[in-house]
């Protein structure tokens, strides 16, 4: 489990309460009627943004954000060696019953394009379609945060116009209602304090973790449509890992290096012997 997005958001929020105590009491930052404004003025404006099969998914994107990483590249590169070698050795039908063992859909689908003996780019053109509409699909789901963390600080500051208006028509000078000017400002000035509030510690931490899992996922993708191709033009397995490795970063090849030097094989007999 991913936990950085809420411990950064529960850390946030603390180190603002700690700051509001510090110089004041909490209670001089609560005020109903302002959260109602922004919060509730918020989400009105993305649902009337957005339409319900985008709107549903709220609930699925903070298990992803709070999930660990779904999209590993490294156990694809063990993947296509062990595909590359079956290919070179009883041809790319033999792939077929190994893809039955596959739950991964895109990877199963991709294996698939090779074993019916699609055309190479054919087989390129409609993958990244494929990849190209998934990341369509999520900046449209990533946008409501965006635009979620637009609204919320214009509702904070149609919350200050409106207390602000208020507080101007009910003054009085003559009456010296004015020793009161001071707290209504600050009731009025609550409103902006909440929108920025939700802007910068939930909107955009959901933007920023959503995008990174976009990148992964279509990291991923891309390593498959590399090595699907390279398993159709007949790449020898090492050279075949050694280019999907190179999609890695320098840390993260590094890594796997460690991992063969330490007993790469070893870890996949344990895991062999586990499935008997």
């Amino acid at each position: 489990m991913d936990i950085t997005s809420i411990v950064g958001i529960v850390a946030g929020f603390a180190f603002c309460i700690y700051g509001i105590l510090g110089s004041g009491s909490i209670w001089n930052f609560v005020d109903i009627p302002s959260v109602l404004i922004v919060v509730g003025g918020t989400i009105s404006s993305i649902i009337a943004s957005f339409p319900f099969n985008v709107l549903k998914n709220v609930g699925k994107h903070l298990i992803i954000i709070c999930s660990s990483k779904r999209y590993q590249p490294e156990p694809l590169l063990d993947i296509f060696t062990d595909f590359a070698q079956v290919a070179r050795k009883d041809g790319l039908l033999a792939l077929e019953s190994r893809v039955a063992e596959v739950e991964e859909p895109f990877l199963k689908k991709s294996v698939m394009y090779v074993v019916d003996a699609l055309d190479p780019e054919k087989i390129r053109s409609t993958l990244e379609q494929d990849i190209e509409n998934t990341s369509q699909r999520h900046a449209q789901q990533i946008d409501m945060y965006i635009r979620g963390s637009a609204y919320a600080p214009a509702f904070g500051m149609i919350g200050t116009l409106i207390g602000l208006i208020n507080m101007l028509k009910d003054m009085d000078l003559s009456s010296g209602s004015s020793a009161s000017l001071g707290a209504n400002m600050s009731v009025a000035l609550v409103t902006t304090f909440y929108g920025c509030m939700l802007a910068n510690l939930i909107f955009h931490p959901i933007t920023s973790k959503l995008n990174i899992r976009d990148e992964e996922e279509r990291l991923y993708k891309e390593i498959i449509v590399e090595g699907v191709l390279g398993i159709q033009e007949g790449d020898n397995p090492k050279m075949l890992r050694e280019r999907l490795a190179s999609t890695l970063s320098q840390k993260r090849q590094q890594m796997l290096l460690d991992s063969e030097d330490g007993g790469g094989s070893a870890k996949k007999a344990r895991r062999g012997r586990k499935k008997k």
